[in-house]
């Protein structure tokens, strides 16, 4: 992370309340294939959650714990905070003397913009304002909200607004939270109505949804220069697992989340700038 901090823009996109089974099953059968071409092997990574709901788990990552691998450790992290007796910050951890990983890489010259998703990021009260105010820049409107269909397309084209209108020199440290895969998320499998509510189903529809349009986001963020991309969940959720419904809880399908990170090229033309 030395060698990419400072040279390469950087993309993080937290796929809210994403499950790591269904995540893994709709790779394996070819349906989210603007995903799986990036994901190593074209499979997701198996990893715990650093928290069993958004700002819990927000808080951990924007803090360099992002989720951990799903085997014994100990194991060395990409970003950390300096703290004495941390026993996964490693020599190629990007160490920053900041708090968080936000305010790190801005005093390493990075621009960091916010494109918010859910609740937590809508900027409409204190508790709503505490994560987008790491930011130097945040984005929220109703449009990229838990209620709207169409939210990962709005998000998608505020990302590239931002990209387009940034100087090609400045780096780049571009959040996403993507609120699709949240409830409720029944009007993304076609023919559903509002009665028959969200389920497992929904919810792999969703994440088909957002497949659909990834594309243009890592296009975007990867159109000045290499960008080093993260694409991970912050926790799951349950749909009746035995018989839960939601997250917060300590349940499997809550703390078993996807994450991937790989490197997005220039086109040829970008690269020759």
């Amino acid at each position: 992370m030395n060698e990419i901090v400072g040279s390469h823009d950087i993309l993080l996109v937290t796929l809210d309340t994403l499950r790591f089974d269904v995540a893994a099953e709709l790779a394996a059968e070819g349906r989210i294939p603007n995903l799986a071409r990036h994901l190593p092997g074209g499979r997701w990574e198996r990893r715990h959650a650093p928290g069993s709901f958004t700002y819990a788990s927000h808080q951990a990552i924007f803090a360099g714990f992002l989720p951990t691998p799903a085997a014994p450790g100990p194991h060395p992290r990409l970003f950390a905070a300096r703290f004495a007796g941390s026993e996964t910050t490693a020599g190629r951890t990007f160490v920053h003397d900041t708090p968080d990983l936000v305010s790190g890489l801005a005093k390493e010259g990075y621009r960091t913009v916010c494109v918010g998703g859910v609740g937590f990021f809508n900027k409409l009260g204190p508790l709503g304002s505490v994560l987008p105010g790491l930011f130097q820049e945040s984005h929220w409107e109703p449009e990229f909200g838990v209620a709207s269909p169409t939210s990962f397309e709005a998000q998608v084209a505020r990302a590239e607004q931002v990209v387009r209108e940034l100087p090609h020199e400045q780096r780049l440290f571009l959040f996403v939270n993507v609120a699709a895969l949240h409830q409720p998320n029944w009007f993304h499998r076609p023919g559903a109505t509002r009665e028959d509510g969200d389920s497992r189903a929904t919810h792999a529809a969703a994440l088909e949804y957002v497949d659909r349009h990834i594309g243009r986001l890592f296009a975007a963020a990867s159109s000045r220069r290499r960008c080093f991309a993260i694409v991970c969940s912050d926790h799951g959720t349950a749909y009746g697992d035995d018989g839960y419904t939601g997250h917060r809880i300590g349940h499997e399908s809550v703390w078993t989340v996807p994450y991937a990170h790989f490197l997005l090229d220039p086109t040829p033309a970008e690269a020759a700038r």
